[in-house]
């Protein structure tokens, strides 16, 4: 984005100032002190104060012992403030109405929040509250794009189910108990084919969900608002890039788990089919978890490439980079917002699902008999379903995507600087927070 600093290249930590001077010189001997004396130290102890001092845990005020106007030495354990005194050493506050050194010290300042997040490293909760806010500031444009990303999507799924997967797919060898290998092979592969493409599609709306919403959430963090027309310009740069690095992730994944049913394949069609196909089956476990350790650690791939305005290579190396050292964190976010977005799609779209099926006039018990044959009333209707319910989590996980690789650029790089400079925030970042809880 133009207004927003730091997305074309990693932020930076400010500067550190200047370092500290050499210490000043001594002060010379005044002339008119006796030559017996040593030279008087202004940072010294007071002229009533002897020369030997007992360790300081054990400074204790002398009685008596203070001048016309002198005020006591501190007392036992240099922290303690005196009554009337608003805190600190002998009742000093530093400007600003925070408590001084003692007692009364409170931590830092709260983290400047000009948008949807506060600018420090976040929690889980402010996470996924921060894609919801989001949602609820901009709801005309994110609910304008997500509602358009889902008809879209929704429309081409619904066609290749009507046409296409209703007709070559069958899943009655699964129900048979006398059923040949090469039929639960069959069958298996057609299941596996019809739910991969539906997953397909809807991975391709996400992402490009994702790659819209991303400029929504940026300027969110920032307090400013964007229309669904900004939006687009800003990202139709990028789409030929989001598209080759969608087909590029699931070549990756294509192709790992063809390694990975490979050795079972081979042993099936030269020596025996079963344990073939129990290898296959240990094969594609192990590939699966493969895949998953790349997706997630090229989970943040996106909004790199659509705010940094990388290459495809790069913003997938960028995303490995800002994912290193915190995977399962990345994974158990990603994971939470996919349960909630899950619950929340299961609400809206199954009462569409069971409303479907009942009209199609085949009965509720078609939903559980595997053939795969839809009538067009039920593909229809359940559609508006899931329409409906994409328009609701598409927000969550893309904002929550998004949150996450700005979370991760503010703990690896301050980008929270960049992002406060740009919001007009004044002196933030003087303070050094502490940890976040629950991050």
């Amino acid at each position: 984005m133009n207004d927003t600093p730091g997305w074309a290249s990693p932020g930076s930590a400010p500067s550190e100032g200047q370092q500290p001077g050499a210490s000043a010189p001594a002060d010379r001997p005044d002339p008119a002190q006796p030559a017996d004396q040593p030279p008087h130290d202004p940072a010294g102890p007071g002229p009533n104060w002897s020369q030997k001092q007992p360790p300081s845990a054990q400074w204790s005020a002398p009685t008596g012992a203070q001048g016309p106007g002198q005020a006591p030495p501190p007392g036992p354990g240099w922290g303690g403030t005196p009554p009337g005194a608003p805190g600190g050493y002998g009742g000093y506050a530093p400007p600003g109405g925070h408590p001084g050194w003692g007692g009364n010290w409170g931590g830092p300042p709260p983290a400047a929040k000009p948008g949807v997040i506060p600018l420090r490293p976040l929690g889980v909760g402010e996470i996924l509250d921060g894609a919801v806010s989001t949602m609820r500031a901009h709801w005309r444009t994110v609910l304008g794009i997500s509602l358009t990303v889902a008809v879209v999507t929704e429309i081409v799924a619904v066609l290749l189910q009507g046409y296409v997967l209703n007709n070559s797919t069958s899943a009655d060898a699964l129900k048979n108990p006398s059923a040949s290998l090469d039929e639960l092979t069959r069958a298996m592969g057609d299941a596996l084919l019809s739910s991969g493409v539906l997953f397909v599609i809807s991975l391709i709306g996400t992402v490009i969900a994702t790659a819209l919403l991303t400029t929504v959430t940026s300027r969110a963090v920032l307090g400013k608002t964007v229309t669904t027309g900004e939006a687009w310009r800003d990202a139709r740069p990028q789409v030929p890039k989001l598209f080759g690095l969608i087909l590029l992730l699931l070549l990756t994944v294509i192709a790992i788990m063809a390694v990975g049913l490979a050795p079972g394949l081979l042993v099936a069609l030269s020596a025996s089919e079963g344990g073939g196909a129990a290898l296959a089956i240990v094969g594609l476990f192990g590939a699966s978890f493969v895949a998953l350790w790349l997706i997630i650690r090229f989970s943040l791939a996106s909004p790199a490439l659509m705010l940094e305005k990388q290459s495809i290579v790069k913003s997938i190396t960028r995303s490995a980079k800002l994912v290193r050292g915190a995977w399962w964190r990345v994974l158990g976010i990603q994971l939470l917002a996919g349960i909630i977005a899950g619950i929340v799609s299961a609400i809206v779209v199954v009462p569409f699902t069971f409303i479907g099926a009942a009209l199609a006039g085949n009965g509720i018990s078609d939903l559980f008999n595997g053939t795969g044959g839809y009538s067009w009333t039920f593909l229809i209707v359940s559609g508006i379903g899931s329409v409906l319910g994409s328009t609701v989590t598409l927000p969550i996980t893309a904002g929550v995507t998004v949150l996450l690789y700005i979370d991760q650029r503010i703990r690896r790089e301050a980008l929270d600087l960049d992002l406060a400079r740009a919001a007009g925030v004044q002196d933030h970042g003087s303070g050094t927070p502490g940890a976040t809880p629950g991050s």
